[in-house]
């Protein structure tokens, strides 16, 4: 069985959504067999696709993850940037 999902993240800046996409970039290197994750941004936005050939708890879990680092990446950015100001 495959499944797939594309998700979408939209920044307010450039700044914010390269930063975002360099910290959960190390997760889309290294996959095991059946599992594919890319992200890539595109201006304010990043995209990211995520296919499984493996079981729906795999995805599940990929997904969550992956969730999970972008939310951290985020809070990181933003706790950076109200210290610099």
């Amino acid at each position: 069985m495959l499944l797939e999902a594309k998700l979408l993240f939209a920044y307010q800046t450039e700044r914010e959504a390269e930063a975002v996409n360099k910290a959960v970039s190390p997760d889309n290197a290294k996959t095991p067999l059946g599992l594919d994750v890319r992200t890539s941004r595109h201006k304010r936005n990043l995209l990211t696709s995520v296919r499984c050939e493996k079981s729906i708890e795999t995805f599940i879990a990929t997904l969550d993850d992956l969730i999970a680092c972008i939310s951290v990446a985020e809070e990181a950015f933003r706790a950076a940037n109200t210290s610099d100001s």
